[in-house]
Order: structure tokens, then C-alpha cells, then sequence
């Protein structure tokens, strides 16, 4: 079976899409064996460099599996859902759980690790969140979530800085949609100040527990409120 030659660049990516069409489209169905890399690499015109490094990208997407000794098998034929997919998709209380595991850890190391420079940005995260409850309720919600997000990035873990960036996109259009259906801000334009100037307060006073019962109130209490639609 001729899988047809590729253009010259980028060959990895066009290679993996040539293998994943063929899987996604019925021609392996689950449990085949792939041709190796040679045949493979003959049938796409490229080498079996490329072809290796296309096979790993189709193991990630959770299509494929080698098998030591036996070779690469196929072992579905639609890819696993990317974790910002799934984000998408999440109930917002699914969001919120996971935000008090993420977020309170980071509240806690933040507040072991916080330099000058993140106390500086603390506080003016906190006033840009106070000045914004004059603005509209798209600018108050980026405010807030700019001030978890400095919280998140004194705590000093990429990792946690990656994985809470994951959540913004989401946390931008979940919130708005819950500070309008909930009309959380037409008795208090600055809603939550007060916890917020506690969990700064906090994390620049060193004080790790108060950091997380802190962040661990707020979020409990908007999932409380989620809880009551």
C-alpha cells in the first residue's frame, strides 16, 4: 500500500498526519501491526529518523503502542483528548476542585518563596483588582484572575505556572458568565476584596497556612455558590 510521497518540510509533521489519517481512517484498525520503519519510510518518501519521531508523536496522541521486540500496534483509532480540550469542556465546579488543589499549594509555596520583586507584584496586582471594580465586569475578572496568577508565579514552579495557565483562557469565560448570572458584583463592585487582601497579606508576611486557608476560603466559597445554581 503507497501512502504517497511528502513535500519536502516539515516532514515529521506531515508524516504523522500521512499515519494518523491512515489509523483515524479505518485503514489499521486497532490491534495491526504497522508496517516498520523502513517500509514506512520508503512508502512516505522520507527517512526512518522521521518516521520514528512521527510514530512517537502518534504514541502520544495514544493512537499507537510499541511493543518490544514485536513492533508498534495500533491501539485506537481517535486520539486521547488534549488536556486543554478537556478544559474547554469541564463543568466549572470540575474547574474549581481542581483550582483548590493547584492554588492552594501555590498560595503556601508562594509564601515561602516570595521575593521583593513578587511582593512588589502582589501589590500592585491588588490595587490594579481594586481599581478595576470601577471598570466593567470583563476588566474586573482579568484583574482577579491576574492576581491568582502573580500569586501562582511567587510560589516559583514552571510547572505550576504552566498548569494554572491552562486555566486562564477557561477561568476568563467561566467567571464572566458567573459574576453576570449571579449578579455577584451589583452590591459590591470590588466582591472579595477582603479575602484577597488576605491572601496577599499573607504570602508577604511569609505566612504559609494563612496563605492557604486563605486562597482555600475564597475558591470553596464561589464553589459553595456553584453549587446552589
Amino acid at each position: 500500500m503507497s501512502l504517497g510521497a511528502l513535500r519536502p518540510s516539515p516532514l515529521v509533521e506531515q508524516a504523522t498526519e500521512h499515519l494518523r489519517d491512515q489509523i483515524t481512517g479505518g485503514e489499521w484498525p486497532v490491534g495491526t501491526k504497522l508496517p516498520g520503519e523502513t517500509s514506512l519510510a520508503k512508502s512516505l518518501g522520507v527517512g526512518r529518523s522521521t518516521v520514528r519521531e512521527a510514530l512517537r508523536a502518534l504514541a502520544g496522541a495514544g493512537l499507537v503502542q510499541a511493543r518490544q521486540g514485536s513492533g508498534v500496534f495500533v491501539i485506537a483509532t481517535k486520539p486521547k483528548e488534549d488536556w486543554s480540550a478537556q478544559l474547554r469542556r469541564a463543568a466549572i465546579t470540575d474547574v474549581y476542585e481542581v483550582r483548590l488543589l493547584v492554588e492552594v499549594e501555590a498560595a503556601q509555596l508562594a509564601a515561602q518563596r516570595r521575593t521583593e520583586e513578587d511582593v512588589t507584584a502582589l501589590n500592585e496586582a491588588l490595587a490594579r483588582r481594586r481599581a478595576a471594580a470601577d471598570a466593567g465586569d470583563a476588566e474586573f475578572v482579568a484583574a482577579d484572575i491576574a492576581l491568582h496568577r502573580t500569586v501562582v508565579d511567587a510560589a516559583h514552579n514552571p510547572v505550576l505556572t504552566g498548569l494554572f495557565a491552562e486555566f486562564v483562557p477557561v477561568l476568563e469565560r467561566r467567571l464572566l458568565d458567573l459574576v453576570e448570572l449571579l449578579g455577584l458584583r451589583s452590591d459590591d463592585a470590588n466582591h472579595g476584596d477582603a479575602g484577597h487582601a488576605d491572601l496577599v497579606d499573607a504570602v508577604v508576611r511569609g505566612d504559609a497556612g494563612a496563605a492557604g486557608r486563605a486562597l482555600g476560603d475564597e475558591l470553596r466559597g464561589t464553589l459553595a455558590l456553584l453549587h446552589t445554581l
